[in-house]
Order: C-alpha cells, then structure tokens, then sequence
C-alpha cells in the first residue's frame, strides 16, 4: 500500500491535486491519501483532516488574525504524520504554511515534494536555503524557474501549467461573443482590473479614463469587463458612476473571465496569473499594476526580476508593454491599446510567439508530475 500525505491550500492547489491524485492513481490502485484537500481532491479520494478553506487566507491582517489556529493545524498534521509517516508527502502551493511543514516531516524521515515554485526567482530569494532544507523535489509550472533550483543544487523539475491543457491552442473569438451577447463586427476592449477590491479601487479609475480617451477616438468600441462576483460588479459600477463615465458601452460581467479574454480584440489588465491566462488566449495586452507607495518601495528592494508580466518573463524579453506605478496613467495606456489597434501585423507576429509559449507549457500537467512523484518513491 502507497500512503501519501498531501496539503492544497486554495482552489488552484485543490485543482491541481486532483488531477495528480487521478494520475497517480492510473499508476497505482494501492493508494492512501490524506490530508487537507478541496472538494475536487475529495472527490479523487483525499481524506481531507480539515477544510481547505482553513488556509485559503490572504493579506497580513487576516493571517495574523488566523495565525493562532493555522499553527495550530500544522501541529496537528505534523504530530499525525509523523506517527502515521507516510511514504511521501507533497505539499501544493501554499508555502508559507507547507515548506515548514515538510522540513520537520523530512527531518523525520519523509520524502517531501513541493509542487508550485515560490517565486524566489523574483523576490525574497533568500527563502532558496529554506527550501532546500525542505524538499527532496520540487515542482515548477514553468521551465525559467529550473535555473534557481539547478544553481542551488535543488532537485527539480517542470511539468507544464494546468491552463495550458484548459485553454485552446486555437481560441474562437466570434464564439465567445455570442456567448457575451456581444455586436461581431465592433471592436472589443477588455478591463480587467484585479480581482481584490485594493487592486480596483486602484487600477479601475485610470482604466475607465482610458477607456473614455479610446472611445472618444472611436465610437465603434464597445468595453467587456469580468469580475468575481455580484459585490464587485456592483463596486465597480459605483466607481464608473463617481467617474460620470456611465455613458461608456462597457459591461460588467460576473466570474466570467475566459469568456472576456476570448472575446476581446486588445486587453488592458492587472499584472498577475491573468495575464497567463491572456497570453494563452493569444490576445494582445498591456499591463498595469499600482501599489501603495510604501508597499512598492519595499517590493521593489525585494525584487530581482526586469519584468512583472508573465508573458514577457516566459519570453525573457519586453513582448507586452508594462505600466506600473506612475507609468500607469490614460494616456500612455491609451497609447498602447490604440498601437495594438492600428498594427494588426505586430498583433499576428505576438500571436505567433504565444503559441510557441502555448505549446511549450503544454505538457500533461498531472501526468508529468504523477511521474515525477513515483520516480523519486523508486529512489527510497
């Protein structure tokens, strides 16, 4: 019998357990799997110890309000592992919370796995010598992160991102605006302005006003724009108002995000996983991100890292326009939403190259990391 311990923190980490979890157990029938898991891992056979939503917490106030009981909830993993050791622990994202405790599970003798890289390649990187402590394997989503572990002697490997299989290689844009109701032969600008309310009480002002400078060049726009749920749809709208820009064509959506990627002609978003999911999308974008000044001045010291978007950091090379902090203003925005607009050859050559992207992160996410995990059981 195979005993595996296993700790998902949040809905990724959840969807990518249980696509290894399924992997793993078209290689092996004898399974045992436990630990904390979402309802997707549930439902491939997790025996989840607590509820994942224990540890879905964000921000340093919150953490510092659960702090009490998620050390309390790494204790009690912690002492029940190790007197039920299992032969292998991974632990999925998460890390704050699983690299501390994979170093005391691998003190006691258990293989460890982390699976999704902290993002010590762009800051923080003095946290490398904890992992190395920590983990006998990690696992990276994307292949530029290898070079830090290989440097340090880590061992690793990559195994592609999961919304690289979700998502198309051919996306069907006249599709997906029927889906959103939307006038085929107008041009569609995409907002995506962060999915927190600090990151669109900051990003959404410059980004309706530059949506105002676009459409005051051309009235054959219309604006698409998805948030997570009714409360932001609604916050949103309450900033468009205080704006008086309700006279925009731009409609919110809730919790429709693919559709709005897929859809639009050009995006203009906050820095972050969505810009993946845009370059995927193959859609041109530009990207802008403001953070209190503070904040980002602490950020900054932290930061190792030329780029923050991702498709330029997969590229290693400028191929989106970036504008961060005071960079982040209408009208160089506008600009280069219009550039986009008016080049539609630089749009064709950037398609290209993020199919290449596309295809290179295309690598049977769960399979590969299936693998990976039994080939490291092979060498106890």
């Amino acid at each position: 019998m195979l005993r595996i311990g296993i700790v998902a923190g949040e809905a990724s980490g959840d969807y990518l357990g249980a696509h290894l979890i399924k992997a793993l157990k078209a290689h092996r029938s004898d399974i045992v799997i436990e630990g904390i898991g979402g309802i997707r891992m549930q439902a491939e056979g997790c025996r989840s110890i607590f509820p994942m939503e224990k540890l879905a917490v964000m921000g340093i106030v919150e953490v510092l309000g659960s702090y009490r009981e998620l050390l309390g909830i790494r204790r009690h993993l912690l002492e029940h592992f190790i007197n039920k050791p299992p032969d292998i622990f991974i632990g999925i994202d998460a890390p704050d919370f699983n690299l501390g405790l994979e170093q005391k599970l691998r003190r006691g003798g258990v293989l460890t796995v982390h699976y999704v890289s902290p993002s010590v390649w762009a800051w923080r990187k003095y946290r490398i010598r904890k992992i190395a402590r920590a983990v006998d394997l990690m696992l990276t989503l994307f292949p530029f992160e290898l070079d830090i572990y290989r440097q340090h002697n880590i061992n690793a490997e990559t195994v592609g991102h999961p919304l690289a299989e979700q998502i198309d290689m051919q996306p069907d844009k006249m599709a997906a605006r029927q889906r959103l109701g939307l006038d085929r032969k107008k041009t569609v600008i995409g907002i995506m302005p962060g999915s927190r309310k600090s990151e669109m009480s900051r990003l959404l002002p410059p980004f309706l006003r530059t949506a105002e400078l676009c459409y005051k060049q051309s009235a054959d726009l219309q604006f698409i724009s998805s948030v997570l749920d009714a409360r932001s749809v609604d916050y949103c709208r309450q900033i468009q108002s205080e704006l008086s820009l309700e006279h925009l064509p731009l409609t919110f959506h809730q919790d429709r995000v693919h559709d709005v990627l897929e859809a639009a002609d050009v995006l203009l978003l906050a820095s972050g996983t969505i810009t993946l999911e845009a370059m995927l999308f193959k859609r041109p974008m530009v990207v802008a991100y403001k953070l209190h000044p503070v904040t980002h001045f602490f950020v900054k010291m932290l930061t190792y890292i030329d780029h923050a978007a991702l498709p330029n950091l997969l590229a290693g090379m400028e191929l989106v326009p970036e504008c961060l902090q005071k960079q982040c203003y209408p009208e160089r925005l506008g600009s280069f939403l219009q550039n986009w607009l008016n080049h539609p050859e630089e749009v064709a050559e950037l398609e290209h190259k993020f199919a290449q992207i596309h295809a290179s992160l295309k690598k049977n996410n769960g399979e590969l990391a299936a693998a990976s995990v039994l080939s490291l059981l092979d060498t106890k």
